[in-house]
C-alpha cells in the first residue's frame, strides 16, 4: 500500500545566493574620513529579538543641500563623490552600518531622513521604512509621512545619536518594537 504524497510546508522562494550583492565600499555613500561624514549602525532583528545575519540594507537619500542625486552612471558612485545610495550586508550579530552624510530637507514639509530598503529571509519583497534624526524634531511635526504614523509607533522611525557623528538605527521585523514599515 502507498502512502499518498504530503504536501511541504510553505516557504519563501530561494535559496537566494546574495553572495555578489554586497560590493566593496558599498556602506561608503561617502568616504568616512570626509568632515562632514556621519555613522549610521545598527542591527536587524527578528521578532524573537534575535540577530538576522544575512539580511542586506540598501540606502537612498538626498544630499546635504535636500537634492536628490540624478546622475547618470553605476551605483558605485563611478566618477562622482555623492550617489545617494549604499548597501550593506548584516553580520553574524545583525549589525550594519553607513558612512553618509545627513540629508537636507527635501520639500514639501519633509524632514530629512533616509530611505531604507530591508531585505531578509521570510520576505517575499523587501520592506521599506524610514530613519528620521532626533535633532530634526521641530520638523517632524510637519512631516506628512510621520503625521500619519501613530504617535506611540513614531520613536521606531527615529535614529538615536551616539555621539557628534553617529546614529544607531535598529530595525525590528516583527514583534514588540516592530519598526514601522510603509506600504508602497
Amino acid at each position: 500500500m502507498s502512502t499518498p504524497p504530503l504536501t511541504t510546508p510553505s516557504q519563501t522562494v530561494g535559496p537566494f545566493f546574495g553572495f555578489a550583492l554586497p560590493y566593496a565600499g558599498g556602506p561608503e555613500v561617502v568616504p568616512p574620513w570626509r568632515p562632514d561624514a556621519i555613522a549610521v549602525r545598527g542591527r536587524v532583528l527578528d521578532g524573537a529579538g534575535e540577530p538576522v545575519p544575512d539580511a542586506l540594507l540598501e540606502i537612498w537619500q538626498p544630499d546635504a543641500d535636500g537634492a536628490i542625486p540624478r546622475r547618470p552612471g553605476g551605483l558605485a558612485r563611478a566618477g562622482h563623490g555623492f550617489s545617494g545610495f549604499g548597501r550593506c550586508g548584516t553580520d553574524a550579530d545583525g549589525g550594519y552600518w553607513f558612512s553618509t552624510v545627513k540629508p537636507g530637507a527635501t520639500g514639501g514639509g519633509d524632514a530629512p531622513y533616509i530611505a531604507v530598503l530591508v531585505f531578509a529571509r521570510g520576505l517575499l519583497k523587501p520592506v521599506f521604512t524610514r530613519l528620521y534624526f532626533p535633532e530634526d524634531e521641530a520638523a517632524h511635526a510637519d512631516d506628512p509621512l510621520l503625521a500619519q504614523v501613530p504617535a506611540d509607533r513614531r520613536g521606531t522611525l527615529v535614529a538615536a545619536r551616539e555621539g557628534e557623528r553617529e546614529y544607531r538605527f535598529d530595525i525590528r521585523l516583527q514583534g514588540e518594537g516592530e519598526t514601522v514599515f510603509l506600504a508602497f
